[in-house]
């Protein structure tokens, strides 16, 4: 048994903190590796360690400083060595840090020292070797992974020793400067490293005990998901549900290797396991669980005769490819398609644009726009075999007098997503969750 083990934020948020992650690590011998986020918040109103870094970048930006930001950063980690009462001159990395931030001169840089310093302190606390991150983790030209070079590296950086800590979110871009993954990227981290080590098990420790089939602040103590499959996980995190990054799937699955999201405040709890659809075990409800987003635009396109012109499909995607926008669904018809965009991509002077240069494109009967709109998915693994399930989805969202804008089943059956006005959303997942959980 080997296991690679993720600490999130609130894991590294204070010194008392820490030394509980020390236990947890310390009680099972098979824990070798260990992937650390920057500190997240101690109590309601603190601040990120990642989001004080990003401050120290706004503040060099305008001043050609960042000292005054700094002073917080600086505080946060001398504060977390006291706590942890070990022999590390802090103050000494700090200062050197400092001094990086202000010569890199990078917003990558700079939000990767978080993790980065981190990750000093708890090598520092455990005994274990530290593994800087950008000396074994690469990307491509186009900003992926660099999957194949990682692993080799990691590997080798590992060899020989007992146990390991590398920070997350970060590593080195082709142009060999510090590169960072999005927001939450060490989840994916930790995914890397798992399967660059073939481990058993990739442990994700957070503050929670698991996946919900629902946003427990828009439903009372939802039922938590014991096991789920990758796809699950995939479409559920895409569409809002953020315990995992979406992302950290892919290294790790390709390999079969679970993960299990487990609680770092609550060890003994179960949590959730996360496994290839061949290893999924079925819980015995329909569906798995209930997630959505808010703020989607559809642009409505109606043609006749739109199935026997070659290329129109095509053609109105070039339109958003041009512009670099990115389309999460297309649902279609004989003679109609719609595209859904994540409205943040679409200012009105935009959105204007986009509709002027489809209608010269394909020069279509009607173009309609629906903003406002929000996305709902209803996934499970059950819903392909189990008669009348659209039934009951979509009578439970009449029930609750919530009208669909808009209906999209993935080709796997997997999922159907729902479009429903924004101010409908929170009932709207009520309502799905009650048919199928309660």
């Amino acid at each position: 048994m080997l296991k690679v083990c993720k600490f999130g934020g609130t894991s590294m948020a204070d010194g008392n903190v820490i030394n509980g992650v020390k236990k947890i690590i310390e009680s099972d011998a098979s824990r070798k590796y260990v992937v650390v986020s920057a500190p997240g918040k101690r109590y309601s109103g603190d601040s990120k360690v990642t989001d004080l870094l990003y401050k120290c970048h706004s503040e060099l930006t305008e001043k050609g400083n960042c000292k005054e930001s700094f002073k917080a950063v600086r505080a946060r980690f001398v504060s977390i060595v006291k706590e942890l009462n070990i022999p590390f001159n802090i103050e000494a990395v700090l200062d050197e840090t400092e001094k990086l931030i202000v010569s890199e001169n990078s917003e990558d840089f700079i939000a990767s020292r978080g993790e980065y310093l981190c990750a000093r302190i708890v090598a520092e606390v455990l005994g274990a070797k530290f593994v800087d991150a950008y000396d074994v983790v690469f990307f491509k030209e186009d900003g992926s992974l660099d999957g194949a070079k990682s692993y080799k590296a990691i590997s080798e950086a590992v060899s020989g020793a007992n146990s390991a800590v590398i920070p997350g979110f970060y590593g080195k871009g082709t142009d060999g400067r510090v590169k960072t993954f999005s927001r939450g990227g060490s989840d994916i981290s930790g995914a890397v490293v798992a399967r660059a080590v073939n481990a058993t098990v990739y442990e994700n420790w957070t503050d929670v005990s698991g996946f919900l089939a629902c946003d427990p602040r828009i439903v009372d103590s939802p039922v938590k998901i014991k096991c789920i499959s990758y796809k699950e996980l995939r479409e559920l995190s895409y569409m809002g549900a953020n315990v995992l990054h979406s992302d950290s799937i892919f290294p790790v699955r390709k390999a079969n290797i679970p993960i299990k999201i487990k609680n770092t405040f609550n060890p003994a709890d179960e949590g959730t396991s996360i496994v290839p659809s061949s290893r999924y075990v079925p819980s015995g409800n329909i569906v798995t669980g209930v997630a959505g987003k808010k703020n989607f635009t559809v642009i409505f396109i109606e043609k006749s005769h739109m199935n026997a012109e070659v290329g129109f499909i095509c053609k109105v995607l070039t339109v958003l490819m041009d512009e670099g926008i990115p389309v999460e669904h297309i649902p279609t018809g004989t003679d109609t398609m719609s595209l859904v965009v994540d409205s943040g991509y679409l200012k009105k002077e935009k959105l204007e644009e986009i509709v002027s240069k489809i209608k010269t494109a394909v020069s279509p009967d009607t173009v309609r726009v629906l903003e406002d709109v929000a996305l709902i998915a209803t996934v499970g693994h059950g819903m392909s075999s189990s008669v009348g399930t659209s039934a009951r989805l979509f009578n439970a969202i009449a029930n609750a007098n919530i009208n669909i804008k808009m209906i999209d089943q993935g080709s796997s059956e997997l999922n159907v997503i729902v479009g429903v006005n924004n101010d409908d959303y929170e009932n709207c997942i009520r309502a799905i969750y009650y048919e199928f959980f309660r």
